[in-house]
């Protein structure tokens, strides 16, 4: 049996322009009448609308959705640009386990298909008996009802939502139904909201990153080249030794300025472009604040977004989840440095000043999940105390011969939510 990951696949996808009139031409608020049910409703309506960052928005909206009708998963599919394809999913529900075990995230077959490509609602008793259904991977939980509801954003089918496995083993009810389409009509203003303001500030950004890079170029490391050539010559009027010395020491530091101004307007260039595990850190960061309750300092070293792509960035990114989400539930830090690194091998680290070795478990699930996946890669996870006393958390991986190179020993860094030299806003660094 042919299928595709996590809950269902979908197949024949198109964006429409028109909805169908069955189940929009009555406002679905007109049809509900529990006040309790209309009140959560609402609730889950204003925390989407108070989120403009486009990767949580996404999440929350899963989030609300299956906490809204208690559903045991929900899930997001986004269609790719030609409509053709799933360009994001977003799970919730699963464990990091499950998810892993699954695999690969669906491309294109099944009832999701169906929920997309007709453009409306589809309410099942039981999945697994829909003609539609392809079946699902192996390991992937059972799964019995199902309520699908297309996602619109502009008039044109954005993308899915979808729910599984209703509290008490129930079906999904018609209130259900217009619950979760009244949320979908919600989510796609504020999917478009985020959009436009991700829009908006990458463009700001962009433009600032631009210039910063080319005044650093024009100006600033001219101007450096031409105060060491200036000291080179006075050099040779010096006749005192210790003064030729000390100006030759001084040109020695300003080589070693322009080395990191040229790797600084490396590192700029490359944020402009999103692609690349640097930006995927910094949204992943901005997603869990909520859940660390601080405004962690992130730092990057060596050409992080040239070797760690493709699978190993899918890695890296579920150790982090799972380190922030452990330093937040248990650390009761206030204050949290990431750093990742890349040279002859990566490595990432996560420390914080929270309650230490107490409050880890060195057996617990998500330790060996994450030493699980180091050494699958021939790595390994140590977790010892940071100097400020709370948990130190390094997870490193070698990287294959030449990667690492070319680098030199200049260290390029992006700060997140931190002062601009790498400290945090306030207090002593925390050095991890």
């Amino acid at each position: 049996m042919t299928c595709d990951l996590a809950f269902l696949s979908f197949c024949g996808a198109t964006r429409r322009a028109v909805a169908p009139l069955s189940w929009v031409a009555v406002p679905p608020f007109d049809r509900i009448d529990d006040p309790v049910r209309l009140r959560r409703l609402v609730k889950a309506i204003l925390i989407l609308d108070a989120e403009l960052h486009l990767p949580v928005v996404l999440r929350r909206i899963v989030e609300e959705a299956r906490d809204l009708v208690d559903a045991g998963y929900g899930a997001l599919g986004v269609l790719s640009r030609d409509g053709d394809t799933l360009d994001q999913f977003v799970t919730v529900g699963l464990t990091p386990e499950e998810e892993l075990a699954i695999g690969p995230r669906p491309t294109g077959l099944g009832v999701l298909g169906t929920v997309i490509a007709d453009d409306k609602p589809v309410r099942l008793a039981d999945v697994s008996a829909s003609p539609d259904s392809v079946g699902v991977p192996d390991h992937h939980p059972a799964m019995t009802a199902f309520l699908g509801v297309p996602l619109r954003v502009h008039g044109e089918v954005y993308g899915a939502l979808f729910l599984t496995n209703k509290e008490g083993g129930k079906e999904f009810s018609e209130v259900d139904e217009e619950l979760v389409v009244a949320l979908a009509m919600a989510a796609g203003i504020a999917i478009e909201n985020a959009r436009l303001h991700d829009l908006v500030r990458d463009r700001a950004l962009t433009e600032d990153r631009d210039r910063i890079a080319r005044d650093l170029h024009d100006s600033v490391i001219q101007r450096l080249f031409a105060i060491g050539l200036s000291l080179q010559g006075t050099a040779r009027l010096v006749e005192r030794p210790e003064a030729v010395m000390r100006i030759g020491e001084a040109i020695d530091k300003l080589d070693d300025t322009i080395r990191q101004l040229r790797k600084a307007i490396f590192d700029i260039e490359l944020t402009i472009n999103k692609q690349g595990l640097h930006p995927k850190v910094l949204d992943l960061v901005h997603e869990l604040r909520p859940v660390l309750g601080l405004h962690p300092q992130v730092s990057f070293s060596g050409p992080v977004d040239a070797v760690v792509t493709g699978p190993l960035a899918e890695e890296v990114l579920a150790v982090l989840r799972e380190a922030l989400t452990n330093v937040g539930k248990h650390a009761h830090a206030s204050q949290v440095v990431i750093t990742v690194a890349a040279g002859d091998e990566l490595r990432l680290i996560v420390a914080d000043d929270g309650d230490g070795m107490g409050a880890v478990s060195g057996s617990g699930l998500g330790l060996r999940n994450m030493r699980q996946r180091a050494e699958r890669l021939g790595g390994s996870v140590e977790l010892g105390r940071s100097r400020e006393g709370g948990t130190r958390l390094s997870w490193h991986v070698p990287l294959p011969a030449g990667d690492g190179s070319g680098n030199g020993t200049a260290v390029g860094s992006a700060v997140a939510e931190g002062a601009a030299d790498g400290t945090p806003a306030s207090g002593s660094p925390l050095r991890p």
